[in-house]
């Protein structure tokens, strides 16, 4: 789908909060009752949202940067470098003041998001003085985040990405010297707790907080760093939330495991009655595969406890569908990872690079400097850049986190519930090879398709089926198209929408879209499903517009 700007249309967003109603306003602290998450009026509270990356803690990624670039710090020095000191100073509270808005916010909510995630950097709340003192700029920033999601109705869970000293000892926590000293140095798990303790207290009355994210992705296995410190994870989770429990008793508490949130061996059991565990989903096994989660629900029934996603995204559409609605379904909500970064095509918003970016880029890899003069063009370009009204919006994208037409279905992306509910296979057929590999519907690789991209197609004989939920913003005629062939010919299938059939003749022995009859869709959700009523069938994907 071709991208568009960031331009709000009043219509579709009208449609958006009737169809999906997470829109309303915050009804009260949310707290965990079982394995769900509800409201102060016990209504289950779903959090579906996106992660503020980029913007309180910058990441070198989302700037096209190299190794000189790779972390907060380093970024830093390199705008130094570039602009000056003077010009550096004025960079920074400008670029975070522009980053995230509240437009931002309001079409986050628009879009039928319901809470943000945004990454904090312990520096811009606390300096690393001996003496630290805390910084007004990022308070500052978090109270108008805050702000601007209480008048949306949107939740904020408040992300330490960065900790006092590193928690990972890797970029991403700002480490300074690729070691994770929070878990090295007493003092600064002392300033960690501290800084909780002035968080927890500032928003202590706040509803529009639904949580405490206590620490981003700590302690790596790869690094050794889990191997090393594994055993004081557990025991500063309980340190730092005993803290925040002298000053607020309402909000929630999420922690994640060790190794990039992943490992949660760390744990013992549940020591807070508001607490919410939390992993991180990223798909990247080439060829793709949807991991599975059932250590995390195991561990959930075990403890009946409510169980998050706090990072899931950076691939494509395809991985996006699959995803969230694999988590849906086991009644777990999530957090998409980001909302925008740079000249990407796989988020909902992509910034775009100033005139000028690829000599800044290639300096941060070790390339020439570019002159001063052409370095504060280029910056001062990124500035009006970063603005959401000027960034480039992707449609194709946010339906897909959302599972939504107009798109397109993969048809591998099949619902999550079961043998007899979301696909029938013939008995005694083995576990698929690839993608879904717990289930016997069977997914074979497509050739031809983009290195990174999810490219699989599934394969049912006669009698065969597979279901899929669509959500729709308005009752509508959609035009439907279907990839398919077949290796015996003529071969049939029947599409129902909402129990509404058309049989369709393939012939085709090659990979072939076929355009069959439109179908009505109702607002809401909607069932669509595949049968084979004849042959052997190959369907790669089916387009609803």
């Amino acid at each position: 789908m071709e991208r568009e700007q960031c331009t709000l249309y009043l219509f579709p967003l009208l449609l958006i909060a009737i169809a999906f109603p997470g829109r309303a306003e915050a009804a009260g602290f949310l707290h965990t009752r079982g394995q769900d998450i509800v409201d102060e009026r016990g209504e289950k509270v779903l959090l579906r949202g996106v992660g503020l990356g980029n913007w309180m803690l910058p990441e070198g990624y989302m700037w096209k940067f190299g190794e000189r670039g790779d972390r907060p710090r380093r970024i830093e020095s390199l705008v130094t470098d570039l602009l000056g000191q003077e010009s550096a100073d004025q960079f920074w509270p400008r670029y975070r003041k522009n980053y995230i808005t509240e437009a931002d916010i309001r079409r986050i909510a628009e879009l039928g998001f319901n809470s943000v995630r945004p990454a904090l950097n312990a520096r811009l709340f606390l300096t690393e003085a001996d003496n630290p003192s805390y910084v007004d700029e990022g308070f500052e920033l978090l109270d108008n985040l805050i702000a601007w999601c209480r008048k949306q109705g949107v939740y904020v869970i408040i992300d330490m990405h960065a900790a006092p000293g590193g928690q990972t000892g890797a970029n991403i926590d700002d480490s300074r010297n690729d070691q994770p000293e929070l878990f090295m140095e007493k003092r600064k798990q002392d300033r960690l707790v501290e800084l909780w303790v002035k968080i927890a207290g500032r928003y202590k009355d706040e509803r529009a907080v639904a949580a405490f994210d206590l620490l981003n992705e700590p302690l790596p296995r790869r690094t050794g760093a889990e191997a090393r410190y594994r055993d004081q994870l557990e025991p500063l989770y309980k340190r730092i939330t005993a803290a925040i429990r002298a000053v607020d008793k309402r909000h929630m508490i999420t922690v994640e495991g060790a190794d990039w949130a992943n490992d949660w061996s760390v744990f013992s059991r549940p020591f807070d009655s508001n607490l919410v565990y939390q992993f991180h989903y990223y798909c990247w096994n080439r060829p793709d595969a949807l991991n599975g989660i059932g250590p995390y629900l195991a561990f959930r029934n075990k403890f009946d406890k409510p169980v998050w996603v706090g990072e899931t995204g950076e691939k494509d559409n395809a991985i996006y569908w699959a995803t969230t609605e694999y988590f849906e379904a086991s009644n777990i909500g999530w957090s998409f990872w980001p909302w925008k970064k740079m000249e990407a095509r796989n988020a909902p918003l992509s910034v775009k690079a100033p005139d000028g970016w690829p000599a800044v880029s290639a300096y941060s890899r070790g390339g020439d400097k570019p002159s001063q003069d052409a370095a504060r063009k280029a910056f001062e370009q990124l500035l009006e850049n970063v603005r959401i009204e000027n960034c480039n919006y992707f449609p194709d994208v946010v339906s897909a986190i959302l599972r939504r037409i107009p798109g397109r279905i993969e048809a591998e992306n099949y619902d999550h519930g079961g043998l007899n509910r979301s696909y029938f296979i013939k008995p005694g057929t083995p576990n698929s090879r690839y993608y879904r590999t717990s289930e016997p519907v069977p997914i074979e690789p497509v050739e031809g398709g983009a290195a990174w991209s999810s490219e699989q197609a599934i394969v049912l004989n006669e009698r065969e089926w597979t279901a899929y939920t669509v959500n729709s913003l308005a009752a509508n005629d959609y035009r439907v198209i279907v990839r398919v062939k077949t290796d015996i010919s003529p071969a049939v299938f029947e599409l129902s929408v909402n129990g509404h059939p058309q049989d369709v003749t393939v012939a085709e022995k090659s990979w072939a879209e076929l355009h069959l009859q439109p179908a009505r869709f109702s607002a809401g959700p909607n069932r669509l499903k595949l049968l084979v009523k004849k042959g052997m069938l190959h369907f790669d994907w089916f387009q609803l517009e």
